[in-house]
């Protein structure tokens, strides 16, 4: 069997990463913490696999369509108190706060099976912190 890339998905990759902006919102929101830098907020950016699309431009419009969830899941990241997130977020703001980085291409180079999990929870009453990200599920996926 050949070594060489094989799998594509058929998802298109989004780095949201952070500007200036954000990070001054990071270092604000706790400042007891060790100031963080650009760098540190980009050491394990996370990634999001949305649907393919014809031409970059129509994978920053869905991006931004989904502007607010996007946003709300980034500050969560780094601070779960919603009273210190900025109040007044608006699109501009996102695009301000992260460039939006896109990547048509996701080469699969894993020998054992895609799994998907599930963190959603509809039934989640907050009581416990711990179950707010419990795995629901996998699908093995061939």
């Amino acid at each position: 069997m050949s070594n060489f890339p094989r799998f594509t998905l058929n998802r298109t990759v989004v780095l949201l990463v952070p500007k200036q902006p954000f990070l001054q919102w990071v270092n604000d929101a706790d400042p007891d913490e060790v100031a963080l830098t650009l760098a540190d907020l980009c050491e394990d950016n996370e990634v999001f696999l949305i649907p393919q699309f014809n031409d970059e431009q129509e994978s920053i419009q869905w991006v931004e369509k989904r502007w607010s969830i996007l946003f709300e899941h980034m500050l969560a990241e780094w601070v779960i108190d919603e009273t210190v997130w900025p109040q007044k977020r608006t699109l501009n703001m996102f695009r301000e706060w992260f460039d939006i980085e896109i990547h048509t291409l996701a080469w699969d180079l894993a020998d054992e099976p895609l799994l998907i999990e599930d963190w959603h929870d509809e039934d989640d009453d907050d009581e416990d912190d711990d179950e707010a990200y419990e795995v629901h599920g996998k699908i093995q996926l061939h």
